[in-house]
């Protein structure tokens, strides 16, 4: 077990998920020299991104800064979500 809070959660490891695949793509865009794979692969980037701020503003990401050590597992939502996180440039965003 960690001694500290290292913010893993669902919505960080999606978004590192679908941010990854991205990458690969733009890899492969980078190899072959194709234009639709570079496009196509900054997109999936930029979708791993959206869904890693949609899950964050559902709950299942992480407010800035440590987290009490009950809530401390991948799996636990974050009730204070709704309300929006004072400091998070996410929750500003959207308006919270």
């Amino acid at each position: 077990m960690s001694l500290y809070d290292e913010g893993h959660t669902i919505a960080g490891w999606t978004g590192v998920g679908v941010a990854t695949a991205g990458s690969c793509v733009l890899g492969v865009g980078v190899c072959v020299v194709s234009v639709p794979y570079l496009v196509g692969g900054a997109a999936i980037v930029g979708l791993g991104v959206l869904v890693t701020w949609v899950l964050h503003l559902a709950g299942w990401g992480k407010p800035p800064g440590v987290r009490p050590r009950d809530q401390w597992g991948m799996r636990v939502r974050d009730t204070a979500a709704r309300g929006g996180h004072p400091g998070c440039v996410g929750c500003r965003l959207a308006g919270r």
